[in-house]
Order: structure tokens, then sequence, then C-alpha cells
């Protein structure tokens, strides 16, 4: 009798050295597989993590040690991200003789053949037959988490005015910083279209945000209206997407702006000193697709077609993942 041939995944590990940017763009993708998947975490000790991509990976976290990244059973799809996870996913594809489909999210450094398959942004430049491109990043809002967060009862939310405006504060980078001139220009801006627009201000900061800057935001929800969230409760990012009328985000952070980007609501970019040449390219992507604003303006109310990468990529994991299961089964040639 013959086996029925398995052309969907039942595995999936996402490799990354545990930064938060990386391990979002790959769970939101591994949780659009639909399909079980584990985060597995590399940490190569000096000198090995200073020759990654390239490698060596550290024998350390061979797969035959003690709590090893790469310790089998290998799985059916590894997504990894992150120049130090580039040569973990290249030893993992040797390990599991080929049939381990492997993804890297954002260019790997060491040109096309470094997976299966590739994800990069519009604003990088790799690209190859096996690389995918799209204009915004994977995350972790698919429009069917978004339209169950809208649906969901949220009274601290839902009893603010509307417009709700979602307020998404990155802070200093390798290539951004909030001078006090910035921060003042971007709290007397929200400070503007709460009073002239009444809008309700729905604020999120982050562990990059100037002490300065967090101090302003949390006073200013704190004159009535407005919310701020803490940290010290649940993330409510999701739901100040889902419920927001509009957004204003910091153009430091093209993940956060890739989130906003999906919900198909106005994005009003605020720029902080500073900047560098891909953000450059992705924002004017996005104003072109009408999606982006400036920020301090006018509170813009038009909508579009949401911008979602996440499903896009699962897709083409999943056609390149049945692809390789339907070459490992065919006849040899000849």
């Amino acid at each position: 009798m013959t086996r029925p041939l398995e052309t969907s995944p039942s595995s999936v590990w996402i490799l990354t050295d545990g930064k938060a940017g990386d391990l979002v763009q790959c769970t939101g993708v591994a949780q659009a597989l639909d399909c079980p998947y584990e985060a597995r975490r590399v940490a190569p000790r000096p000198p090995f993590s200073w020759w990654l991509p390239f490698g060596p990976t550290d024998p350390r976290e061979w797969e035959g040690r003690p709590g090893s990244p790469l310790a089998p059973p290998y799985p059916d799809i590894a997504i990894a991200s992150g120049r130090r996870a580039a040569a973990y996913l290249r030893r993992l594809k040797r390990l599991s003789r080929g049939r381990t489909f492997t993804v890297f999210l954002k260019d790997p450094r060491t040109g096309a053949d470094a997976a299966d398959l590739i994800w990069v942004p519009e604003h990088d430049r790799l690209r190859g037959r096996n690389v995918l491109v799209t204009p915004t990043s994977p995350h972790c809002f698919p429009a069917a988490t978004l339209a169950k967060l809208r649906a969901r009862k949220s009274p601290e939310i839902d009893a603010l005015a509307r417009p709700r405006v979602a307020v998404l504060i990155g802070g200093d980078s390798r290539h951004h910083t909030f001078t006090e001139e910035d921060q003042n220009r971007l709290l007397n801006g929200l400070r503007r279209i709460a009073r002239d627009g009444g809008a309700a201000l729905m604020i999120t900061a982050s562990r990059r945000t100037p002490p300065g800057l967090a101090y302003g935001l949390a006073s200013l929800a704190k004159s009535g209206g407005h919310l701020y969230w803490t940290g010290e409760t649940s993330n409510p990012l999701g739901l100040y997407l889902a419920k927001a009328d509009a957004i204003v985000a910091t153009a430091d952070s093209t993940n956060m702006i890739g989130e906003a980007a999906a919900t198909g609501k106005p994005v009003h970019v605020f720029h902080p000193s500073g900047g560098h040449g891909k953000i450059t390219r992705f924002l004017d992507t996005l104003r072109r697709l009408g999606v982006t604003h400036p920020f301090p303006g006018p509170l813009k109310t038009t909508t579009y077609e949401p911008i979602d990468a996440t499903p896009v990529i699962a897709e083409r994991i999943l056609a390149g993942f049945a692809a390789l299961r339907l070459q490992d089964k065919a006849p040899p040639a000849g």
C-alpha cells in the first residue's frame, strides 16, 4: 500500500538569538502556518559569535550537546532571523539531510543560498529566485486577530471619545535619536490633536523611549481622556491597533509601522533626528500607497486596503514545503 504523500507540515522551529524584533516576526509567520511550533534560542559564545553569520556555529551548541537548539527530531519547517541564527539554519539543513524546509527572514548577509526561502522587505537590496519581497514586515496581528480584538469588549477603551488614536512610541536607536527638541515637538503634536481634534490617545512606549519623553507621555495621559500603558499589565498593543481610528507611530521602527499598516487605518509618522536610507525607502513606499502621513499634522481619516506581509510569506512557505516533499517522492530520473 502506498503511503499518502505528506505535503502539509506538522512541526515548525523558530531559531533566533532571542532578540524581540526577530522573534516577533518569526512567531507571526509560524502562527500563520497553523501547525505546532516551538522557539529555540541560539547563544553562541565568543569568538564564534564574532564570526557569524558566516560560521562556524559554537560547538557547545551542536546537536549532541545537552540543551542544544539543534537537538533532533528535526522539524518540517525552520524559520530563522538574525545574523547569529543564519549559520545554525544552514547546519540544520545539513543535519536533516535536506528534509527541513528552511526560511530566513531579512537579509542573511551570506547571499540567497542561505535558505530555501528568504523574505526581505522591499527596502532591502537582496534579490533572487528564492527571495520573496513585500512592502512591510511580518507580525502577529493578522486580519482575523484584529477582527476578534475589534469585537472584544474593553470598557476602558470603548469608553474613550472618538476618534481614538493609537500612539506607538519607539526611542533612540542606531539610526535615530530623540533630542529634547524632538520630544517637545512630538508631545506638542499629540496635545494639538487631542485639543483641536478631540482625539483620545492610546499610548504605548518601548524600553528605548527616553525617560523624559515617557514622563511627558504619562503626564499627557493623566490630563484626562487618554490611556498610557505602563508595562504593569499585559501589552494592549493589539487592542489599541484594532480599535483605533488612526495611528501615530515613530519612524525608528519599521516593525511598528508595518503592524500599523495591517489595520487599514491612516498612519501618521513622526520623524526624530537621524535616519537611514533603507528606512526612508520603506516610508516612501508606504506614502505612495496612501498609508502614511506626516506628524505633527492634521489627523487623517482616509482608509486603504490593509497591507499584511504575514499571510503572503506563509503561503509561499507552504508552497515551497509541498514542492520539497513532492521532489523527495519523485522517482529517480532515467
